[in-house]
């Protein structure tokens, strides 16, 4: 128990790190280092829990670590796994956002229907 406590304090300071280094980027127009930013409030609460997870490995029971450890390691990936599905979603969001409102502007300010009209009655007359 104590190799695999090791292990997940490890873990939890290379996520720690990960996290930390991703927040004192400054913000970026790229879509992967928004998603990072994103998420590393997310890798910060699993550097947590496998923190704990490993805190509890080295001071409890055998029977209670083994349990405890692996709920910490399985809720830090899942943890982690649905922060980045959230922040994906939500900068691809963002970003078909921001075509719409390029295409809408290029179009007349959204007078799409104006255009086709008057384009459709110039080429029939």
């Amino acid at each position: 128990m104590l190799v695999a406590a090791v292990l997940c304090l490890v873990a939890a300071v290379v996520t720690a790190a990960q996290g930390v280094w991703s927040l004192t980027r400054p913000p970026s127009a790229d879509y992967v280092r928004q998603v990072l930013r994103a998420v590393a409030p997310v890798q910060l609460a699993a550097a947590v829990m496998l923190a704990a997870g490993a805190v509890v490995a080295l001071a409890a029971a055998p029977p209670v670590t083994t349990v405890v450890l692996i709920v910490c390691v399985i809720g830090a990936v899942g943890t982690v796994a649905a922060g980045c599905w959230q922040s994906a979603k939500a900068v691809v969001r963002k970003e078909q956002r921001t075509l719409a409102a390029a295409d809408a502007s290029s179009c007349g300010g959204g007078a799409c229907a104006t255009c086709t009209l008057s384009c459709g009655s110039a080429s029939s007359g």
